[in-house]
């Protein structure tokens, strides 16, 4: 949640929006982003992986969240607080879905490779790491900037898990430890789209009001 006071809430005006710092944080983020979700999908494939896959989806989610985010910076609060609304219910539902098919492929399957998925796991995090720690000085803004840094941290948190799953696979020889770290991630995404659209209606709000 926002703070009431001037100097936090300065921190989502016009004028930081506009910040070309802020905008080059957004499109290295975004180019970091799209290439892990390509790197991800295949290697989620070629492990069968759905820890991978479901990582790989929030790498896409987070692309589009990155291109919004530049798309309505400057604008005026109301904008940014429909499109972080937008996000927020799109993570919520990639994340539902990424908790369907852990169920479902819970029901059978193979366990995943888990060599690939640590090396994979391994370069995801030094990707996510680094972009959560250029977003770090926006984590206090408005819904939209909160959005971005909430996206990066569930990120850097998730490839730790991912490595996690791939040393359970190692030691157990069994797909559970994929699939429960694909339904954490799962419940991960659920929880910060739900943060990210309770702070968006109550700006929205305050607009209205």
């Amino acid at each position: 949640m926002m703070a009431d006071d001037c100097c936090k809430t300065a921190s989502g005006t016009t004028a930081t929006l506009n910040d070309p710092r802020w905008r080059r944080a957004l499109w290295i983020a975004l180019g970091v982003n799209a290439g892990m979700f390509a790197v991800e999908m295949v290697a989620g494939a070629a492990a069968d992986s759905r820890a991978l896959q479901a990582d790989a989806l929030d790498f896409l989610g987070d692309a589009a969240n990155y291109a919004i985010s530049l798309l309505v910076a400057g604008m005026a609060l109301a904008w940014r607080a429909r499109a972080a609304l937008a996000k927020g219910l799109t993570l919520i539902g990639l994340s539902s879905w990424v908790m369907v098919t852990a169920v479902l492929a819970a029901l059978g399957g193979a366990a995943p490779k888990p060599e690939l998925m640590g090396m994979i796991g391994a370069l995801a995090l030094a990707a996510n790491a680094g972009v959560a720690i250029m977003l770090y000085r926006f984590r206090t803004g408005d819904a939209n900037m909160r959005s971005v840094w909430i996206c990066s941290r569930n990120d850097a948190i998730g490839n730790i898990a991912v490595m996690a799953a791939a040393l359970g696979v190692f030691g157990t020889g069994t797909a559970w430890p994929d699939l429960i770290v694909a339904a954490l991630l799962a419940l991960l995404g659920i929880s910060g789209g739900i943060q990210i659209v309770q702070q968006a209606r109550l700006e929205l709000r305050s607009v209205a009001a």
